[in-house]
């Protein structure tokens, strides 16, 4: 089992970390400060830095099909490391940075999917008709603008049994099973279940563009929010 770091510190760039696996399928670490792919976002690429001075290149991290194991992927034609071997796992940070995301409350309906992106991003929302793209553009900016607090925490499987609007939004019920769920909470705007990781405080975003408005259903409208640079 890998101690995901991210979780608890989305701004950890590295860590050390020894190799408990590693075959064709990928490596794994007792620990590390890479992302997995889940939940619409991209998993984290970067490098596993050998005592040696070795570098070995990470193009993607997934979870195993089976196991549910976290896997670092390596380069095509990469080494792999030995077992037990001491290793830095360093992620890509400006990479992350763009794909940490935030999720707010200011479209009112259920959410169908959605992809992050480093400069473009979209989510699907149960909607029977599209909402107004200037005036959801200006709400996001806002809310952005006002520079609100993200903050991380967790609530009991029991707990979130007993609020099923937390996740009545969600096209995915989160994993429960593990006696808790991660939950963010953006201060005045939302809270709810996510394993993503997230900017500390909504400032950090800066300005957004929303893009095209697409239907995609007789109830389903895909927005796609660019980053402005």
């Amino acid at each position: 089992m890998t101690d995901e770091l991210s979780k608890s510190d989305a701004y950890l760039k590295q860590c050390e970390a020894r190799v408990i696996a590693a075959d064709v399928n990928g490596i794994q670490l007792d620990r590390t400060a890479f992302y997995a792919m889940g939940g619409g976002q991209p998993g984290d690429t970067g490098k596993l830095l050998l005592e040696d001075g070795e570098e070995i290149a990470i193009t993607d991290t997934r979870r195993d099909r089976e196991s549910g194991a976290l896997l670092h992927i390596p380069a095509e034609g990469g080494e792999l490391p030995e077992v037990g071997a001491a290793v830095t796992a360093e992620i890509d940070w400006e990479r992350r940075y763009r794909l940490m995301h935030l999720l707010c409350a200011v479209v009112d309906g259920g959410v169908t999917g959605g992809s992050v992106g480093i400069d473009r991003s979209r989510i699907d929302f149960d909607l029977p008709e599209s909402p107004d793209k200037l005036a959801l553009e200006e709400q996001l900016n806002r809310l952005i603008s006002e520079d609100r607090p993200v903050t991380i925490g967790s609530i009991s499987d029991a707990e979130l049994e007993a609020q099923p609007e937390l996740i009545r939004t969600m096209s995915v019920k989160p994993p429960t099973g593990a006696g808790e769920v991660r939950t963010i909470r953006v201060e005045g705007v939302d809270y709810q279940p996510c394993g993503g990781t997230h900017v500390a405080s909504t400032g950090e975003i800066g300005r957004i563009r929303v893009g095209k408005v697409e239907k995609k259903g007789r109830q389903n409208r895909r927005i796609n929010i660019h980053l402005e640079d």
